[in-house]
């Protein structure tokens, strides 16, 4: 059983005002969890899950990270040979050495919110934890649409290739369902070059997709605002951008027809054309965006797969990425300067995983506030390697100091899980603990009019409002 401090009912609550704010007003907020990677098949499928490695370890690179971090061979992690009780057995194994990562907290929560179980996770409780999850995840209840029910999930954003046929967003949309699944436009692969003939395959896919003769710079564009059409005619209202850094490279549509004649021919470009073709691409996205009223979310500064014997032996998405350290203001500001002059700059929303960054972006962002949308500028969440305790305190400290934490739009998963809702609460829960304190020392008044709409915009209104969904 859990010891009584830990993960008790106030937990992370240190004073009177925080535990009335969580356990009155944030506690009772429902979720829009307005970035995922959830699989909208396995939510249009109403998916179940055969036992508790499947649905707690498969796709989680955290869990991955910090299992090999803890010596666990890759065979037990992502290998195809172990049994899903020997990955299990393996997270068992680990989760006692994760004290003060956020992965112990998140993983007890986990048990807690959705098996009802109190047992602090080791080698010795494994046994029990394990028969008691797989008997609940054999229950009927225990589906994709009743989790999604259980925590209150109004909208769901999942993250989808321009091409996508969005058919399970089709066919869940026609449920009585109270979650909105909304589809994320993500182009990533209409701007990178590197791979030619990985780029010249996709430029057919979207031909086929949009239904337009793609031959010229101009078509291409053409063919990318069909699909961004298609996507709001289903929901979609935000887009996502996938950049380690900004770029900025002016580009006439002269140069860029140039850029996509060699591009078609697979010649490679120079590193200014490859700028100037993906700051052509990115600029294109956002008027389409400005136009429809959707927000474009920047996903900045991670440096992906720099390991290369990891790299060439399990790919992508298996947990190895790191950080960007460099300065991103130098582009970024012009970038946005460009749009802005046309009148053309959409809701944005930036999130990086170096903290280094958070204050140089959120000053920027205030040169680009226009007075008519409310936080039409965001500092996005603590989000990857920020979604930590400290990491997260450090985004709403930054926004608050030089920005406006009433117009933040909260918290999401980011996550490949349907075990993942309970960071909400965690985001919450210090949220009111920072909140709550500030008011004990005097910084905020003691006033519930002022800090209950607060605390229940954050947590979801103000999403709601700003996706307009």
């Amino acid at each position: 059983m859990f010891p009584m401090s830990y993960l008790n009912e106030n937990f992370l609550l240190s004073n009177a005002t925080a535990e009335r704010l969580y356990h009155e007003v944030a506690a009772h907020q429902p979720i829009f969890d307005y970035h995922t990677h959830l699989s909208p098949e396995e939510v249009a499928n109403n998916a179940t899950f055969g036992n508790l490695a499947d649905i707690w370890l498969g796709g989680d690179h955290y869990k991955w990270r910090a299992m090999r971090a803890a010596g666990e061979p890759e065979n037990l992690i992502t290998g195809k040979d172990a049994s899903p009780r020997e990955k299990f057995d393996a997270w068992a194994r680990t989760v006692p050495q994760l004290v003060r990562n956020p992965l112990h907290n998140w993983t007890h929560l986990e048990l807690k919110r959705y098996f009802d179980c109190d047992l602090v996770i080791s080698p010795a409780t494994a046994d029990e934890i394990w028969a008691l999850a797989n008997e609940r995840l054999g229950s009927p209840d225990f589906n994709t649409h009743n989790l999604l029910k259980k925590f209150d999930v109004r909208a769901v954003g999942t993250t989808d290739d321009p091409v996508d046929t969005l058919e399970h967003h089709i066919a869940f949309a026609k449920d009585e369902h109270p979650t909105k699944l909304c589809p994320t436009f993500r182009p990533d692969k209409a701007s990178i070059t590197a791979d030619l003939q990985g780029w010249n395959e996709w430029h057919q896919q979207l031909s086929e997709a949009s239904g337009v003769r793609i031959n010229s710079a101009e078509t291409y564009l053409e063919a990318l605002k069909v699909r961004h059409d298609y996507f709001h005619q289903h929901g979609g209202r935000f887009s996502d951008h996938d950049i380690n850094h900004f770029p900025y490279a002016k580009c006439s549509d002269h140069q860029a027809e140039g850029i996509y004649q060699k591009l078609v021919s697979e010649t490679a470009l120079n590193a200014h054309e490859a700028e100037q073709w993906w700051t052509y691409i990115l600029q294109h996205i956002a008027r389409l965006n400005s136009a429809r009223g959707w927000a474009m979310q920047f996903h900045i500064g991670v440096v992906r797969r720099p390991n290369t014997r990891i790299r060439e032996s399990l790919g992508a998405d298996t947990g190895h990425d790191s950080v960007y350290d460099d300065g991103i203001i130098t582009k970024m500001a012009p970038f946005l300067d460009s749009l802005d002059k046309e009148e053309a700059l959409p809701k944005c929303i930036f999130y990086h995983v170096n903290p280094a960054m958070l204050h140089p972006i959120a000053v920027l962002m205030g040169a680009f506030q226009d007075g008519k949308t409310p936080g039409k500028m965001q500092l996005g969440s603590g989000w990857w390697f920020l979604d930590t305790l400290p990491g997260m305190r450090e985004q709403i400290d930054t926004l608050s100091a030089v920005g406006l934490l009433s117009k933040f739009v909260g918290m999401l998963t980011d996550s490949r899980s349907f075990l993942s809702f309970p960071r909400h609460e965690y985001f919450r829960r210090l949220l009111c603990e920072i909140v709550g304190q500030d008011v004990e020392n005097g910084l905020i008044p003691n006033d519930k009019a002022l800090t209950d709409p607060l605390i229940k915009d954050i947590c979801y209104g103000n999403a709601k409002s700003y996706f307009n969904i």
